[in-house]
This record gives structure tokens, C-alpha cells and sequence, in this order.
């Protein structure tokens, strides 16, 4: 059984919130107006007071959650927090896309819709004109995870004259916790790839939007946890089979791109640098280049392995790998925190891109902006226009 609620009332809607708040509101003017008058200590005024205490907390401890949940992203729809495993629905069916492989039916499916119909802006009209985006819930043989993401298709997908072709694809991922909606909203990556698709500024792509967060609450900076979550295999594995098995992709690595902000963009750089032959284009914003030990790692993500750990750290790759074949984008503001850090990776970068033709660098800084979705907007459009030019369709 899934929950599926009216648009009003998802999980991360502001509808919800304000009813609650109307009605702790409501529960704190009842209480102000009854307690005088159960103030005896007998058993009936007594269980009245702790019934009015209970309600009235219930409700604010309630506002609380749905306020944290809707800034962090914990879970995205009530499905997601009441069915975590995931429940099997209809199975999508391979007419839909003329080209999806039968283990499609095993690794895809249609999913609820995780919030999408809250998002008022994407293009209106038919697939053929506008594309579409659809919610589906992916499964991962090899790791084991499952998660809930939105795939945009372009208007071109549906073209019965290019129904031989295959797409290239960029995963687009948010950052930590953010959810897989915040690349539709505060972040709106499909909107923004349709302007640019409209002033050919971007050519047709299938986007995957994705959150890095499948291990909720924490933060495993898409890497393989000894013992626990396998994030990275995930990501290198397990979502790019599903996604070649359920619709029509390219198969080159040059034809796939990962992009993301925050920790996504740091997933983005080290998926495309430890996977060149899946991602060969990374596009990282406000990307950190070291995997982060922290309360939301839950320390050490390597269990004390230092081999392992050097392996995720991109400066130590770029000082003592061989160059991989990819090209690579880092975007940043030069008044982060960690502009320095930033510079230091694209001049080692470079320092190996002249020596090594097959890797590729490139940067971009704003000159203000901080570590938030405004720099984000503001940079996602150049973004999407370098990784359409290094997008091959092979």
C-alpha cells in the first residue's frame, strides 16, 4: 500500500504546516480559557490538564518536525516516511520510452510523486513540445539502495523520427540534506535547461535529478562505507544500469555528466574522477575536495583507512594517479570560506591538464555570492551550457 495525498497536504507542504499552526494556535486559546476552570485536584479536571498539556505540545513538537524536515529534506512525501521501504507498484512499461530492456520492470519503476505536483513552473504543454518530467523509484543490485528521483526527458525524446536515438544523460545532485525536490524548485535545473534548450543555447539532454542523501539522516558523501551504506557504488553503479535499462541513453562515458552544489558538488567531482568511465564530465559548485568528518558523517566515513580515504581526497588523486579522461568544471564565489582551497585544486588541476591533453579544466568565480541557492541560480545556467557542449551524442 502507498499514501498518496491530495497536493495540499504533502508531507513538505506549507498548507500542512499553517493548519497545525491554526490549530496549536486554537489548542493554546483552549487551554488559556479551560484550565481555571479544571483546576480542582480531582481525577476528571487532573486528566483534563494533561490531555490539554499533551495536545497543545503534540502540536508545536509537530510544527517543529514538519519545519525541519521541510529545511533539511529527511523524507520527501508521506510515502517516503510512512512506507521507507518502498512499496511495488505498477511496472513501467518499456511502449513508454520504445527502447527500456526488460530489467527495466526490476530496477525502475513509477513511484509516487514525491512532491511534483507542488512545482508550479515547469513548461506546459504536451511531451512532444515541452518534455516531460517523471517520478520514478530506482533499485540498486549492486548496493542495495533504493531511492526515489525525477528523470526529465526532453521534447525531442518523443519525436517518432528520433525514436532510434539515444540521449545523453546528466545527473544533477543536490547537496546535504537537501532533497531531490530542491532540483525542481530552489534550484529549478529542468526549467533552466528548457530557457536554455528554447535559445539554443543547450542541446537536448535526459536529465536525472538525484538527492545524496539515500541513507537518511546521514551524510555518507557518496562513498562506500565499510559496513554500512554503499552510496558510491550507487551512484557509479547501480543508477547509471538502471537508467540505460529503463530508457533510451547513450552508452559513452563522454555522452554522461554529473553536476551538483554543495556536497553534491563535491560528490559530482569525485564520482566523475574515480568513475571516468561512466561520468566523463563533472561540473562541481561550491564543491569541497577532501571527504568531510563531521557530526553528519558520523566521523571517520573510512573507518580509520587511510588508503581509502586518500583515494576520495581529488588533490591527492590529481598529485599521485594517472590523469583520467574527463573535463572537469569548478564554480565558486571568491568570497567563500574556502576560495583558497578552491584555487589550490584548479592550479594542481591545471598543472596535470597541460601534461595530460585527455583531462580537462576549467573554472568559473563569481565576485560575490555566498554558500546558498542564490549563488546557485546565478551560476547554474553557464553550468548547464558547458556541460551541453562536452555532452556527446554517441
Amino acid at each position: 500500500m502507498s499514501y498518496r495525498k491530495a497536493d495540499g497536504m504533502e508531507l513538505t507542504s506549507n498548507a500542512l504546516v499553517n493548519s497545525l499552526l491554526a490549530l496549536g494556535a486554537a489548542a493554546l486559546v483552549a487551554t488559556l480559557w479551560l484550565w481555571p476552570r479544571l483546576a480542582r485536584q480531582r481525577p476528571l479536571p487532573v486528566l483534563g490538564r494533561i490531555g490539554l498539556m499533551t495536545v497543545t505540545q503534540a502540536l508545536v513538537l509537530a510544527v517543529l518536525a514538519l519545519s525541519v524536515n521541510n529545511s533539511f529534506g529527511f523524507y520527501t512525501s508521506w510515502d517516503d516516511l510512512l512506507n521507507p521501504g518502498g512499496a511495488k507498484l505498477t511496472l513501467t512499461s518499456n511502449e513508454n520510452h520504445k527502447g527500456g530492456a526488460p530489467a527495466s520492470d526490476e530496477l525502475v519503476q513509477p513511484s509516487t510523486e514525491g512532491g511534483l505536483k507542488t512545482v508550479t513552473d515547469l513548461p506546459k504543454g504536451p511531451p512532444k513540445e515541452v518534455g516531460k518530467v517523471e517520478s520514478v523509484e530506482i533499485t540498486g543490485a549492486e548496493s542495495g539502495l533504493s531511492d526515489q528521483m525525477f528523470v526529465y526527458l526532453p521534447p525531442e525524446y518523443f519525436d517518432p523520427k528520433l525514436a532510434m536515438v539515444r540521449f545523453p544523460v546528466l545527473l544533477a545532485l543536490a547537496g546535504f540534506p537537501g532533497t531531490t525536490l530542491q532540483l525542481l524548485k530552489e534550484l529549478p535545473v529542468p526549467q533552466t535547461a528548457w530557457e536554455l534548450r528554447k535559445t539554443g543555447r543547450m542541446a537536448p539532454a535526459i536529465i536525472v535529478l538525484a538527492r545524496p542523501t539515500v541513507a537518511p539522516p546521514r551524510d555518507t558523501e557518496c562513498v562506500d562505507v565499510p559496513g554500512g551504506p554503499r552510496t558510491e557504488s550507487w551512484f557509479a553503479k547501480d543508477v547509471p544500469e538502471a537508467l540505460r535499462s529503463a530508457y533510451r541513453v547513450s552508452r559513452s562515458p563522454s555522452s554522461w555528466g554529473v553536476l551538483g552544489f554543495s556536497s553534491g558538488g563535491s560528490c559530482a567531482l569525485r564520482l566523475a574522477m574515480r568513475f571516468p568511465e561512466v561520468y566523463g564530465n563533472g561540473t562541481g559548485m561550491h564543491a569541497d575536495f577532501k571527504v568531510a568528518e563531521d557530526q553528519f558523517t558520523g566521523g571517520n566515513l573510512f573507518g580509520g583507512d587511510q588508503t581509502l580515504a586518500a583515494q576520495s581526497d581529488l588533490d591527492w588523486r590529481l598529485q599521485n594517479l594517472p590523469a583520467p579522461a574527463l573535463s572537469l568544471l569548478v564554480i565558486s564565489t571568491r568570497k567563500e570560506s574556502d576560495y583558497p582551497d578552491t584555487l589550490r585544486f584548479v592550479d594542481h588541476a591545471r598543472q596535470v591538464a597541460a601534461a595530460n591533453p585527455q583531462f580537462k579544466v576549467d573554472s568559473l568565480y563569481l565576485d560575490d555570492g555566498g554558500h546558498n541557492f542564490e549563488s546557485w541560480v546565478r551560476e547554474l545556467p553557464a553550468a548547464l551550457e558547458w556541460m551541453s557542449a562536452r555532452l556527446n551524442w554517441a
